[in-house]
């Protein structure tokens, strides 16, 4: 990634491509792999100062400059990039992460968010819904906030309903919290 790609004013990282690492250990800049792949992506606005800060006291200077370099001033090579990871994690405790997996998480998270797959489709790149719904996983607390959604559309349907009169009582075939 370079420095252009990163808009720290409008909080977008810019996704053009990508430098794949073949087994030769030569490195190639690839276009995504469908023409979803190029998009821009919203910055959290809590990650913000995280973005800044990296950017100020990492990143090489000037629109070509990488974001990402290396102790020696070269951007990691992907197994020495896997070696430093699984340290970093090993010093905080966290064991199995893979660097593929914050990815996964980001994107879980997103479609957690009340958004449309679509939405969805177009922030992760995919060109395809069957992509998209990998990672619409589901966890207890999300499906308490659905169940909470769902109530809360009953609840006021109940109130605005206009009671019948006659032998059903005011139950009108719904049964509510006063018809038990």
């Amino acid at each position: 990634m370079r420095r252009r790609d990163v808009d720290l004013d409008a909080g977008l990282i810019r996704v053009r491509g990508s430098v794949s690492e073949l087994n030769s250990g030569e490195r190639i800049y690839k276009a995504p792999k469908s023409e979803a792949g190029k998009r821009s992506v919203a910055i959290p606005r809590s990650v913000m100062p995280i973005v800044v800060a990296h950017m100020k006291q990492f990143a090489e200077p000037g629109a070509d400059g990488h974001v990402f370099v290396g102790a020696k001033g070269a951007t990691p090579r992907r197994n020495h990039f896997n070696k430093l990871w699984h340290k970093a994690c090993a010093e905080v405790g966290i064991k199995g992460l893979r660097f593929h997996d914050l990815r996964h998480t980001g994107n879980t998270l997103a479609s957690q968010t009340n958004t449309s797959t679509r939405k969805l489709m177009t922030r992760l790149g995919h060109s395809s819904t069957r992509a998209a719904l990998i990672y619409q996983h589901t966890s207890d607390r999300r499906e308490r906030e659905i169940a909470d959604g769902v109530d809360a559309v009953i609840v006021n349907a109940l109130k605005r309903r206009r009671r019948p009169k006659g032998h059903m009582g005011g139950h009108g075939g719904l049964i509510g919290p006063e018809n038990g």
